[in-house]
């Protein structure tokens, strides 16, 4: 089959298919509906990708990574490759920006490199909901929950982000704070963020404390510089916080260095909590305290499952790891 054979079959010209397949955004959603179908129907891979597959290992995994900036991620990755490294599989990493649309380029990796299998590290649901229906192999969708999309090729392996995020927040109310600022990502867009926030109201609601979230959130990226500005705005408010729960450690450590940047210190005037538990939290300048995921156990169990799926056609699963909460030097008693 040719590009000019799905042209015919569409029933749309040469150049819409072609700009379908380059993934172009120029093109209207019923042709793209229409054209993928046909492409996947018939398995059509573009000629200019033939000389690059056939010298692909035909065993490979493809990990699919949101975001360059979270460090919980890259420590995830290297023990997935560690792990893959000891079977006959090989790993491919691709890094995308934590607003990308993580299924529609999965739709195109999956036709161009025809991978055995997909890890997403980090995902919105929305994307999966609409178009994952068209991947066919076998996926873990890890430190997401996948359980509710009930797909039968796509397992999850994540911590509960509303139940760790309610357990930070707790842990601050707990040592006398009531005025709580929290930094987190775009809930629009970003379903961690979303399901962190949720954790945070539950908490409030909880101990009889108000929630005001035109007041006390701040968007920001998973990024030490764009926490860095979204704490300077919280600062300027002037709400008298004493305490902030950044959804990452290194939104934490962006957040502390914006109040050191304005003469004051962290814990003694603001404290702060983190979220994912990375190693630089240990030696950071306060100890951070934090909210550790067991990402050696997320990246584990990710691999297993989805080499079980490949190798023995198992079914999807979906898993809860357990969290701890470690208390550091970056919260104070009030």
């Amino acid at each position: 089959m040719t590009i000019k054979d799905i042209a015919r079959e569409s029933g749309y010209s040469v150049s819409t298919v072609s700009r379908v397949l380059n993934n172009r955004r120029d093109v209207s959603p019923e042709a793209k509906k229409k054209i993928d179908e046909i492409v996947a129907a018939h398995n059509f891979v573009p000629n200019n990708n033939a000389k690059h597959l056939k010298q692909m290992v035909t065993k490979t995994i493809l990990v699919l990574v949101k975001g360059n900036s979270n460090m919980l991620f890259a420590s995830i990755v290297e023990e997935i490759q560690k792990t893959v490294e000891k079977t006959k599989y090989t790993v491919s990493i691709y890094y995308l920006d934590e607003l990308e649309n993580e299924v529609e380029q999965a739709i195109n990796l999956m036709r161009e490199r025809k991978p055995l299998g997909m890890l997403f590290l980090g995902g919105n649901p929305q994307f999966f909901k609409k178009e994952f229906n068209q991947i066919r192999i076998p996926c873990v969708l890890v430190t997401n929950q996948g359980t509710q999309m009930a797909f039968d090729n796509l397992s999850s392996v994540a911590t509960d982000d509303v139940e760790a995020a309610m357990c930070a927040v707790d842990f601050l109310i707990k040592q006398g704070h009531k005025r709580i600022g929290i930094l987190g990502g775009d809930t629009a867009v970003s379903h961690t963020s979303k399901q962190r926030l949720e954790g945070c109201k539950k908490s409030f609601e909880k101990n009889g404390l108000a929630y005001k979230p035109e007041e006390c959130y701040e968007k920001a990226r998973f990024s030490y510089e764009s926490a860095y500005k979204a704490m300077n705005r919280l600062l300027d408010r002037e709400l008298g916080i004493t305490a902030v729960f950044a959804m990452s450690d290194v939104m934490a450590i962006g957040a502390i260095r914006a109040v050191r940047d304005r003469n004051l210190e962290v814990p003694e005037d603001i404290s702060i909590i983190g979220f994912d538990g990375i190693p630089l939290a240990d030696y950071y300048n306060p100890k951070l305290t934090t909210v550790k995921q067991q990402y050696q156990i997320l990246a584990a169990r990710s691999v297993e499952i989805l080499l079980g799926a490949i190798d023995l056609k198992k079914p999807a699963v979906h898993e809860i790891i357990p969290f701890e909460l470690v208390a550091g030097e970056s919260v104070k008693q009030i």
